[in-house]
């Protein structure tokens, strides 16, 4: 008798099953091919950005050529177009690189691009404030000191992941523009960060000995 009761058992279950396939099947298949769509379309994505990644690596890595070859204006294009039509990383070395090409041939412009970078990448500290320091480099044998501190000291902060740069152009700024004051401020804030670089604290006692025993401007 138990085999009978088991043999109805599954007759009801299999019934069962078929009406809530009769009634849901097409929504099965259709969620299966939704997924194998998916799965595929992500997949495809993702080997274009493989693919693309790799095309605009080679493309930098011909545009660094072009710069060292001494083709600055051919090089300049290429970053520029990197820095449109790459992919995410490479578009913002691109920028880098294409300020570089252009401050070599007008400082003044290139400190327009580095500045338009840090304006813009404001969300990548790293990014935006190695752009500044780079637009400071730029202007430092110019620049009074007034500009340089409002562009750097925000950077000379003991947190600032430049400040050890920021803090000695803004020392070498003091200097040039024969403010004592500032300059013996900035070599001593250089000079007294237990993480700053040899070479950081080397040139800064350079320009210290530069400074009146007095210590006053």
């Amino acid at each position: 008798m138990s085999d009978i009761f088991t043999e109805v058992d599954e007759e009801v279950r299999r019934e069962q099953l078929k009406k809530l396939w009769d009634r849901y099947g097409n929504y099965v298949v259709a969620a299966i091919i939704l997924v194998i769509a998916a799965v595929a379309a992500w997949r495809g994505y993702d080997y274009w950005q493989i693919r693309k990644a790799a095309e605009t690596g080679a493309a930098y890595d011909a545009a660094a050529r072009l710069a060292e070859e001494g083709k600055h204006g051919e090089a300049e294009a290429a970053f520029a177009k990197i820095a449109v039509d790459g992919t995410a990383g490479y578009r913002v070395l691109a920028r880098l690189r294409e300020a570089a090409e252009i401050a070599d041939r007008d400082p003044k412009a290139g400190v327009a691009a580095y500045d338009k970078i840090a304006g813009e990448t404001t969300a990548q500290p790293a990014i935006s404030e190695l752009a500044a320091i780079r637009a400071a480099f730029l202007l430092v044998d110019t620049a009074k000191l007034d500009e340089m501190t409002q562009r750097l000291e925000p950077l000379a902060a003991p947190s600032g992941v430049f400040r050890h740069t920021a803090r000695e152009l803004l020392a070498l700024s003091a200097w040039r523009n024969h403010d004592t004051a500032a300059m013996r401020r900035w070599t001593e804030a250089a000079k007294n960060d237990p993480e700053a670089p040899s070479s950081v604290r080397s040139r800064m006692d350079v320009l210290a000995s530069l400074l009146p025993d007095s210590g006053k401007p």
